[in-house]
């Protein structure tokens, strides 16, 4: 009889292996304690809309990576692909957008169906950390800093550069998005078949691809920073000046614009040369709008998440 495998994309944590997971994920825990951070848990998987809505149906995430299913009963759930939608749910269902600030703390696994590579799985685990209910720009500084500190009592963050960038306020945004799309219209032909797709839809997503032949069209486009509005701009003077009393050394990367639709305002990432291509080991930003689209009040937020396979 042939031995059961594994299935594609997972793998067992025995031993040093999973010491090593335990030991990112405790001391991440013990890192966001001092920050004030209280652990929640979500449930793995979540009704479909949750994550539909939240990261925008046209995001790689909802069109290709979602492990969805109906059950029994119909209706339509999926093995939540990353950690913010659900905390976010779960704030809005357990009343908790009376009781502002909120900062939670979580760890566990993550499911996408996507190519198994080098420090990326289809089961996989992240450690994150969202502040909910603060929007000023000390709060992406402090929260960007903690990020530092977790690294940093890892024993790794010598070997991470933090990349940094802005989004804008929707405002800006909008702006800048009708310039991408007169721009990348004239090169269209010259685009990947993704990126042809992406330009319909959503045009900043366009600055995320890995495809080669998209890379000398994306070098010529125009950046954000020269449609930004004044209150986008003092919002970035102001998470950089805090930054710096906060002592982070960090590089401008104007090409950090995130995957999901929900952010704002400060994109960052922590980058390493040591994993090959796949270098972020732990990235986040402020996305003002997702517990709105989860049913509650308009709620300011930062938060980040960091992947426990690639950190240990």
């Amino acid at each position: 009889m042939n031995a059961v495998k594994p299935v594609r994309g997972t793998h067992d944590l025995i031993g040093e292996q999973q010491r090593r997971h335990a030991h990112v994920i405790a001391t991440a825990r013990r890192i966001t304690g001092l920050y004030g951070f209280e652990e929640w848990a979500t449930p793995v998987f979540e009704d479909t809309s949750v994550f539909a809505r939240s990261l925008g149906d046209t995001s790689d995430v909802v069109s290709k990576e979602m492990y969805t299913f109906s059950d029994r009963g119909g209706e339509s759930l999926t093995l939540r692909p990353e950690g913010t939608a659900g905390i976010c749910r779960a704030l809005v269902t357990n009343g908790l957008t009376q009781s502002l600030p909120q900062k939670a703390f979580y760890a566990g696994p993550m499911f996408r169906y996507e190519r198994p590579q080098k420090g990326r799985y289809r089961q996989f685990h992240q450690i994150g950390a969202e502040l909910i209910g603060s929007g000023e720009p000390l709060a992406d500084a402090e929260t960007i800093t903690m990020g530092r500190d977790v690294l940093e009592a890892l024993g790794i963050v010598d070997e991470v550069v933090l990349e940094l960038n802005t989004l804008g306020d929707a405002e800006s945004r909008a702006t800048w998005r009708t310039a991408l799309v007169a721009y990348f219209s004239d090169y269209r032909n010259r685009l990947s078949e993704d990126s042809q797709l992406r330009l319909e839809h959503n045009p900043l997503r366009i600055l995320d691809s890995k495809a080669a032949e998209d890379q000398p069209v994306i070098e010529g486009a125009p950046g954000l920073e020269q449609y930004l509005n004044d209150s986008s701009r003092h919002f970035w003077d102001d998470v950089r000046r805090g930054l710096d009393v906060f002592n982070v050394a960090y590089t401008v990367n104007p090409r950090i614009v995130r995957g999901l639709d929900y952010y704002s305002h400060t994109a960052f990432e922590f980058v390493t040369n040591r994993l090959g291509a796949q270098g972020t080991v732990l990235a986040g930003g402020r996305y003002d709008g997702l517990v709105e689209e989860m049913g509650g009040p308009a709620t300011p937020a930062i938060g980040w998440a960091g992947g426990v396979e690639r950190l240990a």
